[in-house]
């Protein structure tokens, strides 16, 4: 794995390439866009850390370049500036992030190495995805009467400028459905900006949304962009709306009025054409009874509604989910699956998907990684999570005989990986293949936690 490192100061160069060193990543030097083409052109990288201002090539110009050669080469970068019009420029550019010096060595070899497994993936993968369908494009799959109208709901709304609130359960696709939207918009050449309001803690969600100035708080050193100004006039995606704290939805109602946002620490206002699309896996009419969500704001945010319904109510779509995932999964791994073989699939289809596609998917990489044919059969889908609802199946796959009632079976299937992994609901939720949210919903429900 080779990262080309492009920077006129000779230290930060052999800085950042001795602490990479330290990580057993090789990496090439470059003191400026001119020696950085050459060495692309000759050599195969995995990533680049590009400096913004160097003399003669600048780095956004270097970035057009590559972009403009074809070269499928994942780009962080960086500057002692930190101008936000910098910032938005390289995005659009294709940069995939962008530091501001003085930076921790060990924060940009960590989102390095992400890049280099990201792109390790994608050269296995030698994607078809220009020639796919639209539905394989996005992974919008399924023929069932519910996907082709969500099919055609998006086709309506991509063209308009209008908020979307997407709806469904965890694991149904409401972050593919929103990169679906924005990559047939016309701001499909600009940055698309995936946010998880749940996974962001709660201090740090005005700062990341709406960036800060420098002194703004103890430890802002720098100025900083948020989200909305990386953004630009391309799209951001805020999952879990219902997990955003009340005061700062005020600021979201501003946005959403006004175009405008405010650095925290900051007196001006900066104007910004973000398209805002939104998702929560709960009712939202239900959140706003419970004060959760402002109702001025949910009208915002409502403008036009897409629901996606769980995977149980369009299980005509699971023999394509499948094969999708099993074509996804060859390539990945390098292997021939032919298929999934009749039993398997009626497995299957007696399963309720508590986790839907995002578990299913795990189901089928589970099944390649057991598989010693070239058929995916009953043995190997060997989870505790498919602990199926179907007494037939249950000597067949091993797992002993429980009650046939549904309720009986998925608590009993997650009491087991409770117990298995000592109380550890991370570890649980993955044996499993829910999310965390789902696992302490479905232990709420069924009262486990005296029994853990």
């Amino acid at each position: 794995m080779k990262v080309l490192i492009v920077d006129d100061e000779k230290n930060i160069r052999d800085s950042i390439a001795n602490y990479l060193k330290l990580e057993s990543i090789e990496s090439v030097c470059a003191e400026n866009g001119i020696s950085a083409q050459r060495f692309l052109n000759g050599e195969y990288f995995y990533a680049a850390v590009i400096d913004l201002k160097m003399p003669g090539m600048d780095g956004l110009e270097l970035l057009q370049w590559i972009k403009d050669q074809g070269f499928n080469v994942p780009v962080i970068m960086i500057s002692a500036f930190g101008e936000v019009k910098d910032a938005v420029e390289a995005m659009k550019l294709g940069a995939r992030d962008y530091i501001v010096k003085p930076f921790d060595p060990e924060e940009l070899t960590i989102k390095l190495k992400r890049l280099i497994e990201e792109k390790i993936i994608q050269d296995k993968l030698k994607s078809t995805e220009e020639t796919a369908s639209f539905e394989n494009r996005h992974n919008l799959i399924g023929k069932s009467r519910k996907m082709q109208k969500i099919a055609k709901l998006i086709a309506k709304v991509a063209a308009a400028p209008s908020t979307v609130l997407i709806t469904g359960e965890s694991g149904t696709g409401k972050e593919v459905t929103a990169k679906a939207i924005h990559s047939i918009s016309p701001g499909d050449d600009y940055p698309f900006i995936a946010v998880n309001i749940g996974g962001i803690p709660e201090p740090l969600i005005e700062s990341e949304l709406f960036g800060y100035e420098r002194g703004a708080f103890t430890g802002a050193n720098n100025r900083k962009p948020g989200m909305f100004e990386l953004a630009a006039s391309g799209t951001i995606f805020l999952d879990e709306i219902g997990d955003m704290p009340v005061h700062l939805q005020v600021k979201l109602l501003r946005v959403l009025q006004d175009k405008k946002i405010q650095r925290l620490g900051g007196t001006l206002t900066i104007p910004v054409e973000t398209r805002i699309i939104t998702a929560t896996n709960k009712n939202p009419e239900k959140l706003v009874m419970e004060k959760k969500l402002r109702e001025d704001l949910f009208y915002r945010l409502n403008v036009f509604q897409i629901h996606l319904p769980p995977l149980r109510e369009r299980m005509e779509d699971l023999p394509d989910l499948i094969s999708f995932f099993i074509d996804k999964f060859n390539r990945v791994m390098s292997k021939h699956i032919a298929g999934i073989d009749k039993e398997a699939l009626d497995f299957l289809r007696n399963y309720s998907f508590p986790g839907n596609i995002r578990e299913l998917e795990n189901i089928i990489e589970r099944a390649f990684i057991l598989s010693e044919e070239n058929i995916i059969k009953v043995s190997d889908i060997g989870l505790t999570a498919v602990n199926l609802q179907n007494e037939k199946y249950s000597g067949s796959a091993g797992i002993k005989k429980k009650s046939t009632k549904l309720r009986e079976v998925e608590k009993q299937t997650i009491l087991e990986a409770l117990h298995k992994w000592e109380g550890n609901r991370t570890q649980a939720a993955e044996e499993l293949g829910i999310t965390r949210r789902t696992l302490f919903n479905k232990i709420k429900e069924y009262r486990l936690d005296d029994k853990i």
